[in-house]
């Protein structure tokens, strides 16, 4: 019987392979085929080529088509010859090459280049196998057995290489002054206690859920409350198909059943308490991610603040997340922590509970990371809406008083209302970001700071902390240092990354800070977030960049109000002084827009006095006025005015850009008395001719040389000028030198191509008004007119200046 089948489809192949050939085309048809295929496409081509030449009006298209011609010839032979040699592969090898290639991509190396590595690494090992057949190697040619031998060694060499790659932490980079720590004795610490300490409260641990959870006992049979479920029907899409019945199958519910699950730290006592509320971010879902801030909960709670660590491992990835699972649910992480306040309402109006009137409804914050980051502002954006709105149809109407919102290294725009960005007003905000961050690796916490806006008469202010050796996942105990979940973690760069202690110490002072600022309106804590080195005694040691705005803040230049570079947002206009570098333009972090825009000034002096200038001593060179740059703001009559509490502000950040864009390309300019020359001209247009582009070049390559020296911190003077004439100079450096940009090689395989990763992140900076009238009893701060950068303390740099203005002194500020 078996037989006769394998006959029967034997019989059936040579038939079908019959009757193929019956119409398989003959050797003149493929020839006709191909002859008619180069005819045609010649023809089309050129007359392409004679058209775009008579429309252009220029004959060198034509040898530019017949370029073109002879190139793809070239080419068409050599991807021939190419497939050709594929070809003469051994099959073997072959299927070997079509297995592993895309297995090693699976394993997430982050690189095409390390798959390539180890395909070349482990055939060269199983070439070299058969060397250890008995009686194999003695009957190779000699030529043979030198090409085994060698061969299997690189295969040897190239593993131990690729073993260590993984095992090292990581790779040193260029070192990076603290440039605010250099002159940190001038700024005096905040005294007491750190908000990062425990206070005295006793603390009571509790979950409250469903009840019912098949996966963790916290959220069955161990809840001290029971929570009814709820319906995501209208905020989840794709719960469905293979990934949706995996999603059901795992947490035995479904999107119309979603729980209200949480972990509790709470100070024990009547209260009433403030309720935070901490939501994680996206991670695998069936590696649970709420437990990992017990470490603030233990803190906050201790204070005298209630911290919920709210369950949505259920709507995070999954393996079975293929071909398609959720999308966009950030809507959906956002409606169930306002899901989870309505519930805590209920429990605080309801008079049989047990948490009746112990929590204070009007002091109500959020904390997100990651995902979760992104999701807080959301929240407090849907919760000051009566609909949802991509489809009014869905009421909401929650309106919690939220006084404050807490991002830890967020997303920005994976949820998009209507389309748009979202923007939230008069909610207090703080960002938190690390350098190192390998997941979230751009500052996208900047972005949100700037959508959000005061409009109403109480007091808020929104931070941004930007922390040097900060990675995303330290900040959750449960995601630990390996961000990008790569089971060979060894391919992330961890010689910059910071103990996981001290990350989570910065945490605990700044969210505790921030928290007992804005819903206990403790103001001692505030300077901290517009100066890091207030809080010195209390932080770790690293670099520390912060962004800060408040209420009071008032801005004579924010630079968004037009395209003309003389304007200001107020009355007024602007200067510029022998600038290499001058324009208004959009800040662009590592990934999209920061949705502002700036002034980016540039200054170089390599040209001016030779090699024989010293910018590295001091006193520094003196610079002619025809030399020296400076950038000059002057107020108009009705302008915002300081008075005795206000302090200047201003935000700075380095850019990477050339300092000397102008020495070639569309920037050179002509001297009009000889358009054969190069000739150094007016304000901002200071070009050089090609000896001295030579020369530049050079420098470079010397300062590439010098990698391991740290580049000096950017200082400047500064001038303000009132309306008497009256003049107070000062340094930059009296409130700190401009930091360096903060530069990281997350990935190991980086330091292959020597480039780092960096973008322009602000620092604050704030003179006090009154004190600088001590340099000059005359002047008066009131009456201030001008206000002049001058560039005088470093040979080049390239700065971004921004929200030049006033605010009042925060060391005396009362929220009263």
């Amino acid at each position: 019987m078996k037989q006769s089948l394998k006959s029967y489809f034997l019989r059936l192949k040579s038939w079908i392979g019959k009757q193929l050939q019956k119409i398989k085309p003959g050797l003149l048809s493929v020839k006709g085929a191909a002859i008619g295929l180069i005819i045609g496409s010649v023809i089309f081509f050129v007359i392409e080529v004679l058209g775009t030449t008579i429309n252009f009006k220029d004959p060198w298209i034509l040898a530019l088509g017949a370029g073109i011609i002879l190139i793809s010839l070239l080419g068409s032979y050599l991807s021939v010859w190419l497939v050709k040699q594929f070809y003469e592969i051994p099959r073997s090898y072959k299927i070997a090459l079509f297995l592993a290639i895309p297995l090693l991509f699976i394993v997430r190396m982050q690189d095409e280049r390390i798959v390539l590595y180890l395909v070349v690494v482990f055939s060269l090992l199983g070439a070299g196998f058969p060397l250890f057949k008995k009686g194999h190697f003695k009957h190779l040619k000699m030529p043979k057995k030198v090409v085994a031998v060698l061969g299997f060694g690189l295969g040897i060499v190239g593993l131990v290489a690729f073993l260590y790659f993984l095992s090292i932490r990581g790779l040193d980079i260029r070192p990076l002054i603290n440039a605010a720590k250099l002159v940190e004795d001038k700024i005096e610490p905040l005294k007491g206690d750190s908000p990062g300490n425990n206070g005295n409260y006793e603390v009571d641990y509790f979950t409250y859920g469903s009840g019912k959870d098949i996966r963790r006992e916290e959220y069955a049979e161990g809840v001290r409350y029971v929570t009814p479920s709820v319906d995501g029907t209208a905020f989840l899409d794709h719960w469905e198909g293979l990934s949706g019945k995996y999603r059901s199958y795992f947490w035995g519910f479904d999107y119309r059943e979603l729980p209200i699950n949480g972990r509790v730290w709470k100070p024990k006592g009547k209260g009433p308490f403030p309720l935070v509320l901490i939501v994680h971010g996206n991670h695998p879902m069936q590696d649970f991610s709420d437990p990992g801030y017990a470490y603030l909960g233990e803190l906050l709670a201790s204070r005298g603040i209630i911290l919920v660590s709210v369950d949505e491992n259920f709507i995070n990835g999954s393996w079975s997340d293929i071909p398609d699972g959720l999308e966009k649910e950030n809507d959906a992480r956002a409606w169930l922590l306002l899901e989870h306040l309505k519930q805590w309402k209920a429990w605080n109006e309801d008079p049989q509970h047990e948490l009746s009137g112990q929590i204070a409804m009007d002091k109500l914050a959020l904390i997100g990371h990651s995902r979760g980051g992104e999701a807080v502002g959301h929240a407090a954006m849907l919760n000051q809406l009566d609909f949802y709105p991509d489809d009014a149809s869905i009421p909401l109407g929650y309106h919690f008083d939220i006084q404050s919102v807490i991002a830890i290294a967020p997303v920005d725009g994976q949820y998009k209302p209507g389309n748009s960005l979202t923007k939230i007003e008069n909610v207090s905000y703080l960002g938190i970001h690390g350098a190192q961050d390998s997941d979230v690796e751009s500052f996208d916490a900047a972005k949100q700071f700037e959508r959000i806006s005061f409009t109403d008469s109480a007091y808020h202010f929104k931070a941004g902390i930007y922390i040097a050796g900060a990675n995303h996942g330290q900040f959750n105990t449960s995601w630990g240092d390996n961000d990008v979940l790569a089971t060979f973690s060894g391919i992330l760069n961890k010689n910059q990354l910071m103990d996981a202690a001290d990350q989570e110490q910065i945490a605990k002072v700044y969210i505790s800070a921030f928290l007992e600022t804005t819903l206990l309106k403790k103001r001692d804590y505030l300077p901290l977030f517009a100066d890091a080195r207030k809080g010195r005694n209390w932080l770790p040691e690293t670099i520390y960049l912060s962004q800060f705005e408040d209420s009071n803040s008032q801005f004579w230049a924010d630079f968004d109000e037009d395209f003309d570079v003389v304007s200001l947002t107020e009355e007024g206009n602007a200067k510029g002084e022998n600038l290499t570098v001058w324009r208004e333009g959009e800040i662009i972090p590592k990934y999209g827009l920061k949705g502002t825009r700036a002034v980016f000034l540039g200054w170089n002096y390599k040209e001016f006095g030779g090699d024989s200038v010293e910018w590295e001593s001091s006193p520094k060179p003196q610079l002619p006025d025809s030399v020296r740059a400076s950038y000059i703001i002057s107020l108009g009559e009705n302008n915002s005015r300081p008075d005795s509490s206000s302090v200047l502000i201003f935000s700075l950040a380095e850019s990477n850009e050339s300092s000397n864009p102008k020495s070639r390309g569309k920037w050179v300019k002509k001297n009009e008395s000889n358009e054969e020359e190069l000739e150094n001209e007016s304000i901002g247009e200071n070009e050089v001719d090609e000896e001295q582009v030579v020369e530049s070049e050079n420098i470079e390559e010397e300062k590439e040389g010098e990698a391991e020296k740290p580049l000096s911190p950017i200082d400047f003077t500064i001038e303000l000028t009132d309306q008497q004439g009256e003049r107070v100079t000062f340094m930059l450096s009296e409130f700190s030198p401009l930091q360096r940009l903060i530069k990281s090689r997350v990935m190991k395989i980086q330091f292959l191509d020597d480039k780092d990763e960096t973008e322009s992140v602000f620092q604050l900076y704030q003179f006090d008004l009154q004190k600088l009238k001590s340099l000059n009893p005359a002047f008066q701060p009131k009456n201030l007119y001008q206000i002049r950068f001058i560039f005088d303390q470093s040979e080049e740099g390239v700065i971004v200046l921004d929200k030049v203005g006033i605010m009042k002194n925060l060391e005396s500020l009362s929220f009263e």
